[in-house]
């Protein structure tokens, strides 16, 4: 009698495949036969070889990998597939991201002190009114013309950045330095996104994590916190800014997560979630009808399209996860994408589900490191929604998304939608 043998692991790591799709194929066929695979890590658009890594595809493996910081840390080689370079590390190990517990939970309990009871009504508030102005504004202009939007460029994209510098306190003029600095650290892999890559002596690329290339934006940082402390307002610069038990470099390297965290996280998800709503014409009716509720539209839109695709962490000592060994110093990667179509956790994952419950999705991670700002990334992407199912009776895909080509962000460049 013969066994049968198990599929070839397939490769996730490219980033250019992300570009077509989410390779939720590719993930089935991890999860089933190789749960904690290993994964090459060659040369790819310019950058250079990695040593490779175990990808981690399970639900239940990826919340005890995200949980677990004394086994799998964020801090040793930071949580960025790619390696940054050695002389970059301890730079990019000052971002709270990048730190293990305690460290990590001082850092955290500070900037959560800004994020007050009273900014958080405020803000609902605004994002509410922009809402409304940005879609309006974008379906008037479709109306006019030949019906059809792209509503990352009309509105997406605008709304995630005004949100956020509205939160921030950054200046109505300097806006657009955030989209820039995201663009540039988000979508390196990206050529639309980033630009000309920038390289050094030897025609290396440069990490857009490094301090060479966060210069500007942690000058900013620095002037614009000089300019809280002598002109407050209610913001999260002027909190921070008026914070002494914060350090200079500390205040920096929030304003940086701040910055490309927060605009990305919304930027990515909403217009995925209104992908989701687009093509599946049954779920938006329900939505619309009141057969689900916005709160949990809002979680299964986050599981079906969350904005993370994966993070890394590097394991601490010689541990084994799934039955498969894993060495001290090895790169460990979660893929939540992959974690949220398991049929060990969610039933007819392939399904979209706007009534879904429960819903433990990792869009927004787990343990220590869960997202500091997801209750703020949920109010925006609600207040979008409820304007969209309020404005849009029945909206259908005009052509196919453009997808950013990176297998960190799931992020989409262009969503044409038709809104008649």
């Amino acid at each position: 009698m013969t066994l049968p043998t198990a599929p070839p692991v397939p490769d996730v790591f490219d980033p250019r495949q992300y570009a077509e799709q989410v390779p939720y194929a590719a993930y089935r066929v991890l999860r089933d036969h190789h749960p904690v695979a290993w994964q090459a890590e060659p040369e790819v658009l310019g950058w250079p070889a990695g040593p490779g890594f175990w990808a981690v595809t399970r639900h239940a493996d990826v919340v005890r990998v995200l949980k677990d910081a004394s086994t799998y840390s964020s801090h040793l080689g930071a949580t960025q597939i790619r390696d940054p370079d050695p002389a970059d590390l301890p730079f990019i190990r000052r971002m709270m991201l990048n730190q293990d517990p305690p460290a990590h939970g001082r850092l955290r309990r500070l900037v959560s002190r800004a994020f007050t009871p009273g900014r958080v009504r405020r803000f609902t508030a605004v994002v509410e009114a922009r809402a409304r102005t940005l879609l309006g504004g974008a379906l008037a202009t479709a109306r006019a013309g030949d019906g059809t939007v792209d509503l990352v460029s009309a509105v997406t994209d605008d709304y995630a950045l005004l949100n956020l510098a509205d939160l921030l306190g950054v200046p109505e003029s300097d806006r657009g330095l955030l989209l820039h600095w995201t663009q540039r650290v988000i979508g390196y892999q990206d050529p639309d996104e980033a630009g000309p890559t920038v390289r050094d002596a030897a025609g290396r690329p440069l990490n857009p994590r490094s301090p060479a290339l966060l210069g500007d934006m942690f000058a900013y940082a620095g002037q614009l916190a000089e300019h809280k402390r002598r002109h407050p307002a209610d913001d999260i610069m002027t909190a921070l800014a008026h914070d002494a038990e914060l350090t200079g470099p500390e205040l920096e390297m929030f304003f940086f997560l701040l910055t490309v965290a927060g605009n990305d996280t919304v930027r990515s998800a909403a217009p995925g979630g209104l992908l989701a709503l687009a093509e599946h014409p049954d779920q938006y009716e329900a939505l619309r009808g009141g057969k689900a509720g916005l709160d949990t539209a809002v979680e299964e839109l986050l599981r079906w399209h969350p904005p993370v695709l994966t993070f890394r962490r590097t394991a601490v000592r010689d541990t084994r996860l799934a039955g498969t060994r894993i060495r001290a110093g090895e790169k460990v990667v979660v893929f939540h994408a992959a974690a949220h179509r398991d049929e060990r956790v969610f039933a007819d994952p392939d399904r979209l589900d706007l009534a879904r419950s429960p819903n433990p999705h990792v869009a927004f991670g787990d343990g220590p490191h869960v997202c500091l700002g997801a209750h703020f990334a949920r109010l925006q992407l609600r207040s979008l929604y409820a304007e969209v199912l309020r404005a849009l009776p029945a909206p259908r895909t005009a052509g196919p998304p453009r997808r950013l080509v990176s297998n960190f962000i799931n992020g989409i460049k262009s969503l044409p939608v038709r809104t008649g």
